[in-house]
């Protein structure tokens, strides 16, 4: 069993950054994938982005691309979400997973561990 505990949420305006973190307790997770997904109210859990085991390289959803920036540090069991330039229409409930695979490392269905999330708003 793995536990993520995400954290760095908040509000911020638009145009602003904000960097998520999670954290996950015994086991590590060196060997799985990691993702932030989110859930804006009323809509379906949608992937963000994800990144291989040992930083072997990311994807992420159109709307992150080059604004937002996933790493991890398995030193720490930690993942982080670098979210640059950021709109109302970024606010939702922020999520971490682990588990993924390497055909399919941004559908929801393949992760089997999830945090508790945590909520960015974005105000116009």
């Amino acid at each position: 069993q793995v536990r993520l505990v995400e954290s760095g949420g908040g509000s911020v305006q638009s145009g602003g950054s904000l960097t998520l973190s999670c954290r996950a307790t015994r086991p590590t997770i060196s060997s799985l994938f990691m993702a932030f997904f989110r859930q804006i109210p009323g809509k379906e859990r949608e992937a963000v982005a994800s990144i291989r085991p040992q930083n072997k390289g990311s994807y992420y959803s159109d709307f992150a691309k080059n604004r937002f920036t996933i790493s991890r540090d398995d030193s720490k069991d930690a993942i982080s979400l670098q979210m640059d330039g950021l709109t109302p229409n970024d606010t939702a409930m922020y999520y971490c997973a682990a588990g993924g695979s390497w055909l399919q490392p941004l559908t929801l269905s393949e992760y089997r561990y999830w945090g508790q999330g945590t909520q960015v708003t974005v105000s116009s």
